[in-house]
């Protein structure tokens, strides 16, 4: 005679309490978690999702196109990335060998050395900006002192007046980076050089054959994450210039705050939204040389 086995039903164990449901660790994290996902949606997603939103028209983009603005914005950040970014990291790495030095002096120079990093930007660019006053200034006050004659009017030439908004940059993000690559060279083992002192090499041999090849993957990183960091920043141009004079020395970062000036939020959101082709590529090649 076949016998049947029948499965006790769920009804047969007694479920535990919802308090004890509720109390474990899985639910817990997703109630610690909820306050970060929210602040992340509201003030992150949120913002992007609706400048992408008001930037989603093809008129914004032909508009773009036929500003001459536009275009010389284009050119202003290029320059500021291809030549303002590899010249502070050139610095950076020729300063990072300096102040790696054991002299006392070297020491306390490398403390004033850090301080237009830590000092706030506005009070410093805008002091840097009434210094360069054609009429008042104290660089112009100098050379009348000197010279007998009148200083140029330093930001009415929009070439001099990026290079300054370029200068203005490396002088405020130089010490930052230079920190990064003194760990960097704090980080090869000393016994290298003292192999290389005992062979007669000369300090450019040590820098080609030791240094430089345990810190490039270091230098190139840093290299592409300034220059991300870069197109979004807007301080060393718009406090110091305003993009002027004649608009001719916006670059994208700052022309986004000219069109929002004017009323203009669908141009805003597209000129930044014209970034990305440029900002994508930098972090693909920052996250596929990190990966390795």
């Amino acid at each position: 005679m076949a016998t049947i086995t029948v499965a006790p039903s769920d009804d047969t164990f007694p479920r535990p309490p919802l308090s004890a449901r509720l109390n474990t660790p899985q639910v817990w994290g997703v109630v610690l978690l909820a306050p970060y996902i929210l602040v992340f949606a509201a003030f992150v997603l949120y913002p992007v999702c609706y400048g992408l939103w008001l930037a989603r028209h093809p008129a914004s983009y032909v508009a773009l196109y036929h500003d001459p603005i536009f275009a010389r914005a284009a050119v202003n950040t290029l320059i500021f990335l291809l030549i303002g970014i590899n010249i502070k990291m050139v610095i950076a790495l020729l300063l990072s060998g300096f102040f790696i030095q054991t002299r006392s002096w070297i020491k306390w120079l490398s403390v004033l050395f850090i301080l237009p990093w830590a000092v706030p930007s506005i009070p410093t660019i805008l002091s840097v900006r009434f210094m360069l006053n054609p009429e008042w200034g104290m660089i112009n006050q100098l050379i009348f002192k000197f010279t007998a004659e009148d200083g140029p009017n330093w930001l009415n030439d929009p070439a001099i007046a990026l290079t300054m908004a370029i200068g203005m940059h490396i002088w405020k993000s130089l010490p930052f980076w230079t920190l990064i690559l003194i760990s960097g060279r704090l980080a090869i083992a000393q016994d290298l050089y003292e192999a290389a002192d005992v062979d007669g090499a000369s300090p450019w041999q040590k820098f080609r054959f030791i240094t430089w090849p345990s810190m490039q993957v270091l230098y190139l990183t840093c290299t592409l994450l300034s220059m991300i960091w870069t197109l979004g920043d807007f301080n060393s141009v718009y406090l110091l210039t305003g993009g002027g004079p004649a608009d001719l020395t916006h670059v994208l970062s700052t022309l986004g705050i000219r069109y929002l000036r004017l009323d203009q939020l669908d141009l805003s959101m597209a000129a930044i939204v014209c970034a990305l082709p440029l900002v994508l590529p930098l972090v693909y090649f920052m996250m596929k040389r990190l990966s390795r």
